[in-house]
């Protein structure tokens, strides 16, 4: 496959994922979709935007969750299903990164399944949801089941702001836009994984980890409790390492194009396990990110 190809298809029980790069590989949990379908069209386009940068050093294989969960599948079966994946595609454990939603799945596979991770990266998530991330996707779940899609975006886009005035201004740009960017089709999938997102809760269980973990976050981002979920979570873990970008809510960080080189020289020198935890407050000079009054 060439730098510039892009593969699509579907894995294991029906996981639909997208492989490009070269290099080594590095498995990325999707974050919250509005269904489960193979990526196709704007939906392609817009994880391409996030992938490209990492698929010059890696040969990345975005991974999506199944498509039929049942209506009360767990974050276990979730990652069960990850699981089996990536024991019939690699050879040995592999690095994992995991988008906000996504890294709840990759957290939970790394913690049932730690033979099959060998570093694992949470980009914009943590060992659980904040009390305002929960009740936020609630609030959505419950657009979605109304089949409400210019509501539905509205409150999505709002919670990814870092202020009060982006999270107005990203809202109105959400009911502008509604379905164009957020179709509810097909809600049954995207139900399902708010509802075992809402009751995941690794926290008690990340003692145990024993690999290189790289914790990436806004201080500002709303479903994180403003970055308090992200320190707790990589305190917990012996050896993490934090990167907090000052500012940031949760779309801040995820597009801020410090992330991937954060990520990447990550992997290239892993931190020691059981060497001094790392925490670091991201600057203007050195991670490219903007400071307290950044507004995304």
């Amino acid at each position: 496959m060439s730098g510039d190809s892009i593969e699509t298809g579907t894995l294991g029980r029906g996981l639909a994922y997208a492989r490009l790069g070269t290099g080594p590989p590095l498995v990325v949990a999707a974050g919250l979709t509005a269904d489960h379908r193979p990526l196709q069209g704007s939906d392609l386009r817009f994880e391409l935007k996030q992938l490209r940068p990492l698929a010059g050093q890696r040969t990345v294989w975005w991974v999506n969750r199944r498509q039929g969960l049942e209506p009360n599948v767990s974050m276990a079966d979730i990652a069960g299903d990850y699981a089996d994946v990536l024991r019939t595609t690699f050879e040995g454990p592999v690095d994992v990164m995991g988008i906000s939603t996504g890294g709840s799945v990759a957290l939970q596979l790394t913690v049932d399944h730690p033979e099959l991770v060998r570093r694992l990266v949470l980009a914009a998530s943590g060992c659980r949801l904040g009390t305002w991330g929960k009740a936020s996707q609630r609030r959505l779940a419950d657009h979605v089941r109304a089949r409400r899609p210019r509501a539905a975006a509205s409150q999505l886009f709002g919670m990814m702001a870092a202020t009060p005035r982006t999270r107005s201004m990203l809202r109105v740009a959400g009911w502008v836009m509604g379905s164009a960017v957020w179709a509810i089709d097909e809600p049954d999938d995207l139900l399902a994984t708010i509802a075992a997102e809402d009751r995941f809760d690794v926290t008690d269980r990340l003692g145990a980890l024993q690999l290189p973990v790289l914790v990436i976050g806004g201080s500002r981002d709303q479903f994180y409790d403003s970055g308090q979920v992200f320190v707790r979570t990589a305190d917990r873990i012996r050896g993490a390492r934090l990167i907090l970008y000052p500012g940031k809510g949760h779309l801040g960080t995820l597009s801020d194009k410090q992330l991937p080189r954060d990520v990447l020289a990550f992997l290239a020198k892993p931190p020691l396990i059981g060497s001094l935890k790392t925490k670091e407050m991201a600057d203007g000079k050195a991670h490219g990110s903007a400071g307290p009054d950044s507004k995304a």
